[in-house]
């Protein structure tokens, strides 16, 4: 069994809901969510014109190897509507292997640990929630540190559900 970390996102349709359908997902599909976030929202990272986001980070404990988990997380992002059309671009869902252990991966089709991570507070934040003490096997800081001197000026804030 291995302990990963994943980046959920969206900013189309009703992102609560493509959130917890992801995770209902993921549990059956790649392994138990042993731990989640709160939901954080921030503007669009990257390409800009468009809506803002939600993310949230989870730890899963899993039997898949990294290539099994990428294709379990595509299948998802299938099924639940994600289209890759533009890079960056808006999206129902998107999920992102952060770590596999402590493990370092590149390949042509996957890189961990996800190689933007120490560069986007959107992705940090979450993750100091729920490891701040988790060392980047190729960095060799802690994600608290990592947070502690990213320059990303987007601001990131805990999301409240709007009553309807």
């Amino acid at each position: 069994m291995a302990d990963i970390y994943l980046l959920l996102g969206g900013n189309l349709g009703n992102r609560p809901a493509f959130l917890q359908q992801a995770r209902e997902s993921l549990a059956i599909e790649v392994g138990a969510i042993t731990s989640s976030s709160r939901l954080y929202e921030t503007a669009a990272w990257g390409k800009t014109d468009q809506p803002a986001f939600l993310n949230q980070v989870l730890r899963l404990r899993t039997e898949l190897q990294p290539e099994q988990v990428l294709l379990a997380i595509h299948r998802i992002e299938q099924e639940l509507g994600r289209e890759r059309v533009e890079h960056w671009g808006a999206r129902v869902i998107d999920i992102d292997i952060l770590f596999y252990e402590d493990l370092v991966l590149q390949t042509q089709r996957l890189t961990i640990p996800h190689p933007q991570l120490h560069k986007r507070r959107f992705t940090l934040m979450p993750l100091v929630e729920l490891a701040p003490e988790l060392v980047h096997p190729v960095l060799q800081q802690t994600v608290k540190s990592l947070l502690e001197n990213c320059e990303d000026a987007l601001e990131v804030h805990e999301f409240m559900e709007q009553p309807e």
